[in-house]
């Protein structure tokens, strides 16, 4: 592995590959303006949630300020971003190789028909990470998974991995962080998501009920998992209890786990 000046932050100067570029930074049309400005009212938070959505999306970012690192992992789901990201921090030098895992979930069998590695893998060719700087684990199906197999992974390439930087979907952060802390006990953790604002994520996904969600089947597993044995315990301020249960009481229970 290449070695990294310890305690560096992530630098603000954008030395991203163009390919990335042209994903992220698009022009639009003026003709277009009208068709954004609807789409962005129809995939609109419900105003009566907002706060207490805010509080979940909070919680869930960890803040961290990344390092460089020996790893980054992309982790596996329905989110492409994950894989757009993770590119990014490579043409960043946060890390020299990459690990995409993940197999398929229901919810992504359809748009990734090959796994959700294999096709973050080419997404991330795409964006310029040359081939030779990717692993693909292509089995895991839920975040314990990811960790162990990526684990597994590194070790049988010979690797040493004392640092890693956990990409995932903003409401995965703290559950991921959680996760590599009681499985990959050694290393140094980072965990980071593309720098989208609450409103940006929302219209990326196209889906305001999935989101709220996702947030609150996310906020019950920090608790939940702990007590299983499947990640280490996390804090859970009284606020975020409290928006957590508003938000359950409002419907939003299609993610959350067997009590």
């Amino acid at each position: 592995m290449r070695t990294r000046t310890p305690g560096c932050a992530l630098a603000l100067n954008r030395r991203v590959h163009p390919a990335a570029w042209a994903y992220t930074v698009q022009t639009r049309p003026a003709a277009d303006v009208a068709g954004v400005l609807m789409s962005r009212a129809e995939n609109a938070l419900p105003a009566e949630h907002r706060a207490d959505v805010e509080v979940l999306w909070d919680y869930h970012d960890m803040h961290h300020v990344l390092r460089p690192s020996d790893v980054g992992v992309g982790l596996g789901g329905h989110d492409l971003n994950v894989a757009t990201f993770t590119a990014e921090l490579f043409h960043r030098e946060m890390f020299p190789i990459i690990v995409f895992s993940g197999a398929n979930a229901p919810t992504t069998v359809e748009r990734f028909p090959r796994g959700e590695a294999v096709h973050y893998r080419e997404h991330a060719l795409e964006l310029g990470v040359p081939d030779d700087a990717i692993l693909v684990e292509t089995k895991a199906t839920n975040t314990g998974e990811n960790i162990e197999f990526t684990r597994a992974l590194l070790a049988d390439r010979g690797l040493t991995v004392r640092s890693v930087i956990l990409i995932s979907r903003p409401y995965q952060q703290r559950r991921a962080y959680a996760t590599c802390r009681k499985l990959w006990p050694e290393v140094d953790v980072r965990c980071a998501s593309r720098p989208l604002s609450l409103d940006e994520y929302v219209a990326s996904i196209g889906d305001p009920d999935r989101v709220i969600t996702m947030l609150v089947g996310d906020t019950q597993r920090i608790t939940r998992y702990a007590e299983r044995g499947f990640a280490v315990p996390q804090a859970v301020p009284v606020e975020v209890r409290k928006a957590y249960r508003n938000l359950v009481d409002a419907g939003y229970t299609r993610r959350l786990v067997d009590e």
